[in-house]
């Protein structure tokens, strides 16, 4: 049987560029090299498309002085890229499967989505709509809030509203109480994110917010455990089990995720047995209310009163230590069997 051509896509414009790149890594040595010629395109933060020699230029991010560039055609009838080198012609290849493995803005946000549906190729993960109602936590609010869900309560704010500084802390002070978390709505992996305990600490976090997007949620503090939940499939969606985070520091943001040794993960973490089947329960219907595929990792919060829904992240970390693979490895699943059943649910859809 001949090999099918997969690109691997990585890097991207976000924030969460280097995490993307470390996803990606741990991807690619997943993949099975007898049943596919693996393409790796990278994404500098500059938004150039090259492709990578190989997993060695991903890990030491040599990638980026790639003299090859790459476009992804978006005519449906060819199906591909065109690979383009300083001293060569264009060459076509063509395309059989995509995997994306972008985090954030511009790769997270049903941006490329829609450029792989253009192009009439598959793709690994969740499409248009569900990557851009996902990444926006706004949004996702607004859809869960169809539920019946517990979430958090919030008060949506616009960057064009804070020249208005003092209306804009009326509304929230009106709504919630202190303390609060300040995100920015579409920024991802926790970047951006402030506790404000008082006034001044709110405008601080609302500007900080705004310089990450026009859009930005402010939520009352819940106190509970932060705990996940990996799902997967397209119309048969399974969950996992549900594991904790352990956070080194107060809440679980950027640094504490990925720099910060002390932050543990437990895959088994022990919780009232109907807490837990409501926490897979209710990520499978966030799934399926945003219309996803593919996989996704939905985040809630253990309180003394019950489960929380936190949010939705439609293309969740694969680093060495990311929940989603580790969730599933605890449920019998190695990540290589992981990889080719994204790719398989690809093909489905």
């Amino acid at each position: 049987m001949s090999k099918q051509n997969l690109a691997v896509i990585f890097g991207g414009q976000s924030s969460e560029h280097e995490i993307s790149c470390m996803s990606a890594s741990n991807i690619i040595q997943c993949i099975d090299a007898q049943r596919y010629n693996i393409i790796l395109v990278g994404i500098t933060k500059e938004g150039h498309w090259v492709e990578a020699a190989d997993l060695n230029a991903v890990q030491d991010g040599s990638w980026r002085q790639s003299k090859t560039s790459i476009v992804l055609s978006p005519d449906a009838t060819r199906k591909g890229l065109y690979r383009m080198s300083e001293d060569e012609k264009a060459q076509f290849v063509h395309l059989d499967v995509i995997f994306p493995v972008l985090h954030g803005l511009y790769g997270e946000d049903g941006t490329v989505q829609g450029l792989f549906k253009l192009a009439g190729i598959p793709f690994v993960g969740c499409g248009l709509f569900a990557s851009a109602a996902g990444m926006d936590k706004l949004y996702t609010k607004i859809i869960v809030d169809t539920l019946g869900i517990r979430q958090a309560k919030y008060v949506p704010v616009y960057k064009e509203e804070l020249p208005k500084m003092d209306e804009v802390v009326a509304r929230v002070e009106s709504a919630l109480e202190y303390p609060v978390f300040v995100k920015p709505s579409r920024a991802g992996s926790s970047k951006g994110v402030n506790k404000a305990a008082n006034r001044e600490q709110l405008k601080n976090a609302l500007i900080e917010a705004a310089d990450n997007d026009r859009k930005i949620l402010v939520e009352e503090t819940i106190i509970g455990r932060e705990v996940e939940c990996a799902v997967l499939g397209n119309l048969d969606v399974k969950a996992s089990g549900v594991g904790e985070i352990l956070s080194a520091d107060e809440f679980y943001d950027f640094d504490a995720k990925y720099y910060n040794s002390e932050s543990k993960t437990l895959v088994d973490p022990p919780m009232p047995e109907n807490m837990r089947e409501q926490i897979r329960e209710d990520a499978v219907k966030i799934f399926m209310a945003l219309d996803g595929r593919g996989l996704s990792r939905v985040d809630f919060f253990l309180t003394e009163s019950g489960v929380v829904f936190n949010e939705i992240n439609t293309l969740p970390g694969f680093t060495a230590i990311s929940m989603y693979p580790m969730l599933w490895e605890a449920q019998g699943i190695p990540k290589k069997e992981l990889v080719q059943k994204l790719i398989d649910l690809a093909f489905e859809r």
